[in-house]
């Protein structure tokens, strides 16, 4: 049994002019236990749509969503999510805001304390643990974010789009950290992303989203060994993936302007 199973999912919603509009058709995929899954696509296939649904945080009009095969009906700690605006609390420090989850659940102090220290050293930001979020940049700030939903052990981290407000090098570097912390815990990933590089880079699998309604057009096994480092962006293997997947965003980008279809994330 995969760790998460999305079968046959339909999200249908209304308009501004109170019609009917299919956001989501037929969406089936599965996602293993420990893997980095990334889902690409063009704008407007319901990339984000899709992960909300997952969340718990919008319920499908059709099929299903399992987590350890059991039905996602509402949000979870289970479910670990990791937005692209950075959604801390700007009156908390980064450690109160790693420990946050954790106070919450009523976990003891020194358990908390323990799981702030763990994570805050993770993510690289050592140090900076009475910072106020105000007084950090933009790629320290998406650190605590991820340092935040990891401290409360999700059995599934969500992240949507988490890098497409930092600069590119910024960026690369936020990439290279999620896969040193991923293969330390080994947690299963779901990563929403615009970025083909990025999609590729990152994931075990990597699906590719039609234009709206959103199915999933295609998937592939990403054939590259790990670990991984930015010279794997050169490779032959790298480039003759992300040339399939671009000519498949490509093809769904145009029908999209073509039919006129609009923005659905």
């Amino acid at each position: 049994m995969a760790k998460l199973e999305i079968e046959d999912v339909l999200l249908r919603y209304g308009d501004k002019a109170g019609e009917s509009v299919v956001a989501l058709e037929d969406i089936s995929l599965s996602v293993e236990d420990g893997e980095l899954s990334v889902i690409v696509g063009p704008s407007g296939c319901g990339k984000s749509s899709l992960l909300r649904l997952v969340a718990g945080l919008v319920q499908p009009t059709g099929g299903s969503i399992r987590l350890d095969g059991e039905e996602v009906t509402k949000p979870g700690k289970e479910r670990g999510m990791v937005f692209q605006s950075y959604t801390l609390f700007p009156w908390l420090t980064v450690r109160a805001n790693v420990e946050f989850g954790p106070r919450i659940a009523k976990k003891p102090a020194k358990e908390r304390d323990e799981v702030a220290r763990h994570f805050i050293n993770e993510v690289g930001l050592t140090g900076f643990e009475n910072a106020f979020p105000k007084q950090l940049s933009g790629g320290m700030m998406q650190r605590v974010a991820l340092a935040r939903a990891l401290a409360n052990d999700p059995e599934v981290l969500l992240m949507d789009e988490p890098f497409g407000a930092l600069d590119a090098q910024t960026r690369s570097l936020m990439q290279e950290l999620l896969l040193t912390i991923w293969e330390h815990s080994k947690k299963t990933v779901l990563f929403i992303t615009h970025d083909i590089d990025e999609a590729i880079f990152l994931g075990d699998r990597v699906y590719v989203m039609s234009a709206r309604p959103g199915h999933i057009k295609e998937d592939f096994d990403v054939p590259i060994s790990r670990p991984r480092d930015v010279d794997v962006l050169t490779s032959p293997e790298f480039m003759e993936m992300k040339r399939n997947v671009m000519h498949l965003i490509h093809d769904e980008a145009v029908k999209a302007v073509s039919t006129g279809v609009e923005a659905a994330d």
